[in-house]
């Protein structure tokens, strides 16, 4: 299972969770048990914790596939950014030389 799969398992989880406790809280609201706004209430801030949650398990998820491309010592998009940058640049220099050269050497 792909770190990807294992992402969207999770989210679809929690989005269930989220289904489930709107029901819940709408069979409390029906029993009389919370007012509609405190069954709102509720249901918001289960929802911002949950938003929070997976924000939180993005943000780790994210640092242990850092970790372990460094660990792989696997270049990161940034990484092969900043050489291409650089080759760019060398390359430009390049150019210059040979072209004073070809000038003024002949």
């Amino acid at each position: 299972m792909t770190v990807a799969e294992v992402i969207k398992k999770a989210m679809l989880a929690g989005l269930g969770a989220q289904e489930k406790a709107r029901e819940f809280v709408d069979e409390l609201v029906k029993a009389g048990e919370l007012s509609k706004n405190e069954g709102a209430t509720l249901v918001k801030e289960w929802v911002s914790k949950a938003e929070e949650s997976t924000k939180d398990m993005d943000h780790k998820v994210k640092d242990a596939i850092a970790a372990a491309f460094e660990k792989l010592n696997i270049p990161t998009r940034d990484d092969l950014a900043s050489l291409e940058k650089k080759v760019q640049g060398l390359s430009a220099r390049l150019s210059k030389i040979e072209g004073g050269n070809g000038k003024g050497g002949d």
